[in-house]
């Protein structure tokens, strides 16, 4: 289904960014942060969400060369490069304000996914962020969870879930997939748009999940070596990894697990299994299935395979009224240029406010041990959400 949901986003976003603002307050029982969003001649201006942890959020960004490994979709690019950011909890105070995407970025997710819509092209370069840039990290060593983005998503778009992990007590690498999304940029100022969106490569959907384990993998590698590319991979505690993913990112999420035990825990943040889970399981590993009524039981086959064969703890969450973009900023975007949601749809401060809540929910318990009644079953704060135990 990612081929459909990435069709519905793109649609969404199209509407959204041609029509006024208006705002509404989201009613909510577990935690929700306002956000602003005002449209002025110069175009949008929206801010992310409070993070709800104690801690500050930094954030570096990274750009890894894996020389082992040539790029798999252009070739003629030579080896593998990827663009990280890491958020981090940091000392409040420091730091200077965190960009959300660069200008060029911003351009062309507007070319890809709201052409004519008179929008100047940096608009989306302008999102406020919480993160601190270059900020000086908060004593203590933390779990480090890594973030993949659906096909077609830039990075950024996964903000507001990154620093509100990071907020909460984690390390967060956060991933562009090269040529996978609308566009990354690069430090010598280059900025490579999607080269597989529109035309899927050999072995379909399944290889690009396999792909991104590979590119999972090796962010592992320089962040864990004994020579690590972050000058602050002193925070991470190694013994203690998950990754979660949307879209096709959740698929990768299980292929990374299946080929990396480092990896201990991991989600699915509504994508489609291209890649199955093996018919052996995850070695008992725990995973979460979180998604839309698109990925109830009954109607996606994929996951009711996956849930079949996950071995160790496993939830299925389903979020009545959200939609495929609902697991990320995208919705907020919409919001702030005054999109009215569909009927039944859910408010998008509130669906990012569950999926912040469950998401820390589930490496609460996986990576700190922490009990979380929250994915026990239906919660009074939670109506939205079913929740599917073994």
């Amino acid at each position: 289904m990612t081929g459909t949901h990435r069709a519905a986003a793109a649609a969404a976003l199209v509407l959204a960014l041609t029509l006024p603002v208006t705002t509404a307050p989201p009613a909510s029982a577990l935690p929700n942060s306002a956000t602003t969003t005002t449209t002025t001649a110069a175009g949008i201006t929206a801010e992310l969400p409070r993070p709800t942890g104690p801690f500050a959020v930094g954030r570096d960004v990274l750009h890894l060369v894996d020389a082992g490994r040539p790029d798999p979709w252009v070739p003629s690019a030579g080896p593998r490069q990827l663009m990280v950011s890491v958020y981090y909890p940091a000392r409040p105070g420091t730091g200077v304000p965190a960009p959300y995407l660069t200008p060029e970025e911003s351009r062309l997710l507007l070319a890809e996914k709201a052409p004519g819509s008179g929008l100047p092209p940096e608009s989306l370069s302008e999102v406020r962020t919480w993160a601190r840039a270059g900020a000086r990290p908060a004593p203590g060593r933390f779990p480090l969870v890594l973030l993949s983005p659906g096909l077609g998503f830039p990075r950024a778009l996964f903000s507001g879930l990154a620093e509100d992990l990071a907020s909460r007590g984690y390390a967060v690498a956060l991933i562009d997939h090269t040529y996978e999304s609308s566009g990354t940029t690069f430090p010598d100022g280059r900025t490579l748009p999607c080269a597989i969106c529109d035309a899927p490569p050999a072995g379909g959907a399944g290889a690009i999940a396999r792909s991104r384990a590979l590119d999972a993998s090796f962010v592992i590698d320089r962040l864990t070596s004994a020579h690590p590319s972050w000058p602050r991979a002193g925070l991470i505690d190694r013994r203690r990894i998950g990754m979660a993913g949307h879209s096709i990112g959740g698929d990768a999420a299980a292929v990374t697990m299946a080929a990396d035990p480092r990896v201990r825990a991991g989600v699915n943040m509504d994508g489609t299994f291209y890649a199955p889970v093996p018919p052996g399981g995850l070695d008992g590993r725990p995973f979460l299935l979180f998604g839309a009524a698109d990925e109830a039981p009954g109607v996606d086959s994929s996951w009711d395979d996956a849930w079949s064969r996950l071995d160790g703890w496993k939830r299925r969450l389903t979020v009545a009224g959200a939609e495929h973009g609902t697991f990320s900023d995208l919705p907020l975007l919409s919001a702030a240029a005054g999109m009215p949601r569909p009927p039944g749809t859910i408010d998008p401060l509130r669906g990012l406010a569950l999926s912040r809540s469950y998401l820390a929910a589930f490496f609460d318990l996986q990576l700190k041990g922490r009990p979380q009644p929250l994915l026990d079953g239906p919660s009074p704060d939670a109506p939205e959400v079913s929740v599917q135990a073994p």
